[in-house]
């Protein structure tokens, strides 16, 4: 069991209790393999014989993802059979505002004070989310990757100078992409560009990060999805991208895509040589974020709202309410991705010519 003593996995099973104060576990239990409601491990078996499983589907012939929440049996008739023990909570909206500001500051803070900084490193973008999980840190060295004047390189020197942390910056080369994009295809299995595009720069980071010593990378993920980050929750339910009527509920359509990305990134981030730690993802958050009315979530143009003012103690404001953009656009990972494939003769008039460059990569 990966993340979690199996006791406490058996009691959360006995219970249905979905958040038992984990930051999320996988592994054996009992004849069954189990995952937690976020999926925050991965967990796989071989399609052809259950009982054979790991947690990293390079290790199998045929690997079948165990869903986040769910049971699989490993023996028997009902071998491959899944059953859903754990549901993610729907609380009604908190009433009171302050309350539940409290609850959310209260939750993160002590999450990321939680964070051991033994061999650990921080990936550091410049927003309020890594930049929470560097404060709690504050011994832990702070890295950036980026082509030179992308976004989150310059957000990051900014970040970093108003909260006098050191910044190494992984500065990513068309070399370099070409070289990653086939261990990251490996590393998950997909060539989806989008999945590639996110995760390249993080997993240059993570090798960096790797070869100056470290085994442990800090990161801010899942906060966007928990305190509605995205602009398609701001603009609910105007927004094709989600089906929801309401901030509140587009936010948790976001909270429910957590297992697939979270499974990208981990693989990713342990083909790079490096632990995970994501102290925005424990128990503990998830449960002060669920609750959080629409007002919490987005204010106007400001998302994140409630985030950003548990932040407000601990960060200057600059950084603080600084906005940022998603990881491949900021990092120019998805421009030069881009542009790698159209030099190689992948024209944008064909369709899905980023993906038949990272395919022919591949090749």
């Amino acid at each position: 069991m990966r993340g979690a003593s199996p006791d406490l996995v058996r009691q959360a099973l006995a219970d249905r209790d979905s958040l038992p104060g984990t930051a999320g576990f996988a592994g054996e239990l009992d004849g069954r393999l189990v995952r937690d409601v976020l999926g925050r491990q991965p967990l796989f078996s071989d399609r052809a014989d259950p009982a054979t499983w790991s947690f990293d589907h390079r290790d199998l012939d045929d690997p079948v993802a165990v869903p986040a929440g769910h049971a699989r049996e490993t023996a028997g008739e009902a071998a491959g059979d899944d059953e859903r023990v754990w549901s993610l909570p729907d609380p009604p909206a908190a009433t009171d505002r302050d309350a539940a500001l409290d609850r959310v500051r209260d939750a993160v803070l002590d999450s990321v004070r939680s964070v051991s900084d033994d061999g650990l490193a921080v990936a550091f973008s410049g927003g309020v989310d890594s930049a929470v999980v560097a404060s709690g840190v504050p011994d832990a060295p702070c890295y950036v990757a980026g082509f030179e004047g992308s976004h989150d390189v310059a957000a990051a020197r900014e970040a970093a100078a108003a909260m006098d942390r050191d910044l190494a910056v992984v500065e990513l080369t068309h070399e370099a992409l070409e070289r990653a994009v086939p261990e990251i295809v490996a590393a998950l299995g997909r060539t989806n560009p989008m999945d590639v595009q996110i995760v390249l720069p993080l997993y240059l980071l993570a090798e960096r990060v790797a070869a100056d010593g470290h085994d442990r990378l800090a990161v801010g993920q899942g906060a966007d999805e928990l305190f509605g980050g995205y602009a398609k929750v701001q603009k609910a339910p105007d927004d094709p991208r989600v089906e929801a009527e309401t901030v509140r509920g587009a936010a948790r359509e976001m909270i429910l895509t957590l297992p697939d990305q979270l499974e990208r990134d981990l693989l990713v981030l342990r083909a790079a040589g490096v632990e995970p730690v994501a102290p925005l993802l424990r128990d503990r958050v998830v449960e002060a974020a669920l609750p959080l009315p629409g007002a919490l979530l987005v204010d106007g143009d400001r998302r994140k709202v409630a985030l950003r003012e548990a932040a407000s103690g601990v960060l200057p404001e600059s950084v603080a309410e600084a906005d940022k953009k998603a990881v491949q656009y900021g990092t120019y990972a998805s421009r030069e991705l881009d542009r790698l494939a159209r030099q190689a003769g992948f024209k944008r008039r064909m369709e899905n010519h980023v993906e038949r460059y990272v395919e022919s990569l591949v090749e």
